[in-house]
């Protein structure tokens, strides 16, 4: 039988992947961008989100746990599902419009969505709400990153 982590885990990797869709003249593009003097950890975000992404999963895992199947459990699937997609676009589409202010809306959107999810799963699983925290934490600092590299790209905003 298929364990619901493993569902989740595949699901959680296939919209990942979605990060890839970035074409290598977007690369270019959001490498030559200058970036605020603080952002000295770069090298790290590879590794900040791949946390991320591992506690939402297993957010998403306690929160289907505890009431498996149920139409309240496959829609809060959904709303894990639409917070994760509002995180991949960030780099596809900003890249591909060449728009730092399309990525801080995007950025700021999965924020918001974040925050409202984590409010929702609460009540379901306390848990579950404080595994999306890493998300809550690093979502700000992102969107206000990008944010940051509008002013010091104007011509890329």
């Amino acid at each position: 039988m298929i364990k619901s982590w493993m569902v989740i885990a595949v699901v959680v990797c296939l919209v990942a992947s979605g990060a890839n869709f970035i074409t290598p003249e977007g690369i270019r593009w959001f490498r030559r961008l200058r970036r605020p003097a603080w952002l000295t950890f770069e090298w790290a975000i590879p590794f900040i989100w791949s946390f991320i992404f591992i506690c939402g999963a297993w957010s998403a895992y306690l929160v289907w746990e505890t009431d498996p199947g149920t139409t309240n459990a496959w829609l809060l699937m959904g709303f894990y599902l639409l917070v994760e997609i509002a995180i991949i676009a960030y780099t596809p589409v900003m890249c591909r419009l060449r728009s730092l202010k399309v990525g801080t809306i995007i950025g700021a959107t999965g924020t918001v969505l974040g925050a409202l999810l984590a409010v929702t799963v609460w009540p379901v699983s306390n848990w579950g709400a404080l595994l999306l925290l890493p998300y809550l934490i690093w979502s700000p600092i992102g969107t206000y990153a990008t944010w940051e590299m509008m002013h010091l790209n104007p011509i890329d905003a």
